[in-house]
């Protein structure tokens, strides 16, 4: 189970920390990440952060958006600093798990996703 919080309406130029908490997983976790859905547009990724530690940033949030994770407690965030009303989004905490007898692929897409949270910048 994957729950996220943080998320809720700010003005132009604010700032927000999401977070996402996940239970257990049962197997190897080869990444993680945020990605967010506009209305009328399609889901993209915002974030990910994989299991050697390197990150990877959408180029519209290059910058001004910060990932990082707490592994003890399986604790995910988002620090959005300069948001801007493009920001504006339902935003998803996803993960990647295989078995732990897969080697994890070099880039991977999400097999779990949160239930979402939105997002709402005005001007």
């Amino acid at each position: 189970q994957v729950v996220e919080s943080g998320g809720g309406s700010v003005q132009s130029g604010g700032s927000l920390k999401l977070s996402c908490v996940a239970s257990e997983y049962t197997g190897r976790r080869c990444g993680r990440g945020w990605y967010r859905q506009a209305p009328g547009k399609e889901r993209e990724v915002v974030s990910t952060i994989n299991s050697d530690g390197t990150t990877t940033y959408a180029d519209s949030v290059k910058g001004r958006f910060t990932i990082s994770q707490d592994k003890v407690n399986n604790a995910l965030y988002l620090q959005m600093n300069s948001l801007k009303t493009d920001d504006t989004a339902v935003y998803y905490c996803v993960a990647r798990i295989v078995p732990f007898f897969v080697v994890c692929p070099g880039s991977w897409s999400p097999n779990y996703w949160g239930q979402g949270t939105q997002v709402t910048v005005s001007s």
